[in-house]
């Protein structure tokens, strides 16, 4: 979907990174290293980004750092269409359909850094999870979202994860 509205892989990547969570930073090296791209394509990205005023620049100790602008008109929607991308906005409405008494959906691992590996981790906090409903839609939320996904059943939430639901 995304893929198909921009046409520069490098442009989805650093979407991803920086619209699947506020949270998320990075500096121009660690991204070309974590995406294995060229500096120069990663460079003419982020500044075309950071012109257009979707992502704020600050300079961290002679380097800078890039983060999503959230004072940005458009931040929420281009959020939401990177939650749509991930298919994150599916598993959310297939979990609570018939999961049981779930408190929060939380995203962990790769995809709460904005790395987009393929497998989308879950943790799903909750008393009484129907576990078995969820294993049997896994099949179906992975050929909806083109992703492997792993849920993780917990009564607590994880340290570094971003929360989808509840909280």
């Amino acid at each position: 979907m995304l893929d198909l509205l921009i046409t520069s892989k490098t442009r989805i990547k650093l979407l991803v990174k920086f619209f699947v969570t506020s949270a998320n930073s990075g500096y121009l090296r660690g991204l070309a290293t974590e995406f294995n791209e060229s500096t120069n394509a990663i460079r003419k990205e982020l500044n075309h980004l950071s012109d257009a005023g979707y992502l704020e620049k600050k300079e961290v100790s002679n380097k800078i750092s890039y983060a999503a602008n959230t004072q940005h008109p458009m931040f929420q929607l281009l959020q939401q269409v990177v939650h749509k991308y991930l298919g994150l906005d599916t598993i959310v409405e297939q979990i609570l359909e018939r999961m049981g008494d779930v408190e929060v959906i939380e995203l962990i691992g790769d995809y709460a850094k904005g790395v987009d590996s393929g497998v989308i981790e879950v943790n799903v906090v909750g008393n009484t999870i129907n576990t078995a409903y969820t294993t049997s839609i896994i099949p179906k939320i992975e050929e909806i979202v083109h992703r492997k996904v792993l849920f993780y059943y917990n009564q607590q939430l994880s340290a570094n994860g971003m929360v989808l639901f509840g909280g």
